[in-house]
């Protein structure tokens, strides 16, 4: 009766988190790890200084500007000759409503970073020069005008120590992320081959991708060395496999085909517990496909079995529960699912023989759960009442263990009726092992009917007897 009946709809929630600014974990690349791909044009924001020339202990002023909005920054200074390397200096903040200070490369506030996804035009922060500063020092900012729409390392003017003669300043162009190329798929999946020389996950059973657009269709087979994936599904927004050591969703190796404005981006991500996924490097991932028609999307991509460079890619060698999840999507940025993922019925071996994979949206423990609270209310508490309603005149003179048998059962089906209540009502628990944050009125409802369950037979054990002057 509980509302966590809907295990796992709260794992994708919505990209918020990196809304506050938290990005540390961006320190080193300062690529946003949302997903996305780094706009390679001109970029409508500059990031500017106030000097030329430093020396330590002075404070340059540092502002990050642009023709339009932008809703994220992260702004770092580099040496100028190893741009790749450590942040130099530390920031101090002038509008602290807007921007916080960051600890990268264990300097505390060597970065910058927004607090909100508030629109904003221009920020300024000022740099503390170190004693221990290179000669030339560049400022870089990354900037995210929404979501996956952003540029990355913009650079500023090269700022020279006085008394050092500066190097040559380097051109002034953005440092973008690798691209992934991709290319549109002529024609849909089919689930020819299903059993024979790939393995399908098919949600309703024997479906076709080709034929059914309500068809959710998960198909791989191993090549040499390298896994591919087929994955399609009735969505707007985006459509997503996982691979799970358990049956629940949380630190998994997940997959992610996302539609952004009629083309999709494909991703691998890790699911640190219960949080937003994290978007993991695009070339972990090859001869990339895609296709959007009729409601439905598709997409194709291949990667290698073993990828030990990455740590939070699962070896494919081993076997894992499947999941398939889907919901919607707004400029590339996913949401909540609201129904309940497909999650295979048993661990499958991606490297095994091909086989058609049975699943269910619905675990059995939560069937259970159901079939216990339509018995207990349905049957046994509808029973009862109907007993004490209309047959206290029936078998006037009998009784039963000393008491009028209309009585004792409607006693024995109502205590059977809290004690199934109660069943039902612990199962979800079991399940889920916690609440669930996302609750719903369901799981109120069912707590405030379990409390008025185990309340009544109190009542009745306190009630004076039939004849009892009170």
């Amino acid at each position: 009766m509980l509302c966590t009946v809907l295990l796992f709809c709260g794992t994708l929630t919505s990209g918020a988190g990196y809304r506050n600014g938290n990005v540390e974990q961006s320190c080193d690349s300062m690529v946003p790890k949302h997903g996305g791909q780094a706009n390679t044009t001109a970029s409508p924001y500059t990031l500017s200084v106030d000097s030329t020339a430093f020396k330590p202990g002075d404070h340059i002023r540092v502002t990050l500007s642009g023709r339009q909005q932008f809703e994220g920054f992260l702004i770092e200074a580099r040496d100028a000759e190893d741009p790749e390397g450590p942040a130099v200096g530390s920031f101090a903040l002038t509008k602290p409503e807007i921007s916080q200070l960051l600890t990268c490369h264990n300097i505390q506030g060597s970065a910058v970073s927004h607090t909100s996804a508030a629109k904003q035009t221009e920020v300024d922060v000022m740099w503390n020069a170190p004693a221990d500063a290179p000669p030339t020092v560049r400022f870089l900012a990354t900037v995210v005008a929404h979501y996956n729409h952003f540029w990355v390392k913009i650079p500023s003017a090269v700022i020279s120590q006085s008394g050092v003669t500066p190097h040559p300043a380097q051109p002034t162009t953005s440092i973008s992320a690798a691209t992934q190329t991709t290319a549109v798929l002529p024609q849909p999946f089919s689930s020819e081959g299903c059993g024979q020389w790939k393995s399908c996950l098919l949600d309703p059973a024997h479906c076709n991708p080709a034929t059914d657009t309500h068809c959710f269709f998960l198909s791989y087979r191993t090549e040499g060395q390298s896994v591919q994936f087929e994955l399609s599904g009735p969505t707007q927004g985006y459509i997503s496999f996982a691979l799970s050591e358990d049956e629940w969703m949380g630190n998994d190796d997940i997959y992610l085909c996302v539609n952004d404005g009629g083309r999709v981006t494909v991703n691998a991500a890790y699911a640190a517990g219960r949080a937003y996924p994290e978007m993991a490097d695009k070339a972990m991932l090859s001869d990339v496909g895609w296709r959007v028609a009729d409601g439905v999307i598709q997409c194709r991509f291949r990667r290698a079995t073993i990828i030990p460079q990455d740590p939070q890619r699962f070896s494919l060698d081993h076997s894992y529960y499947l999941f398939i999840a889907h919901g919607s999507a707004q400029h590339g940025e996913i949401h909540k699912h609201k129904r309940q993922p497909l999650i295979s019925a048993q661990r499958q071996a991606i490297t095994g023989p091909a086989e058609i994979v049975t699943g269910s949206r619905s675990p059995l423990i939560m069937k259970c759960h159901g079939a216990l609270m339509l018995i207990a209310w349905m049957v046994a508490g509808s029973t009862g009442t109907f007993i004490a309603g209309f047959f206290k005149p029936d078998w006037p003179e009998k009784t039963l263990f000393g008491q009028r048998i209309w009585f004792q059962v409607h006693r024995a089906v109502m205590m059977l009726t809290v004690m199934l209540t109660f069943v039902g009502f612990t199962l979800p628990f079991a399940y889920r092992r916690h609440w669930s944050t996302g609750a719903s009125a369901h799981a109120f409802l069912g707590c405030i009917v379990m409390a008025l369950a185990v309340i009544q037979p109190i009542m009745a054990a306190l009630r004076p007897a039939p004849d009892s002057s009170r």
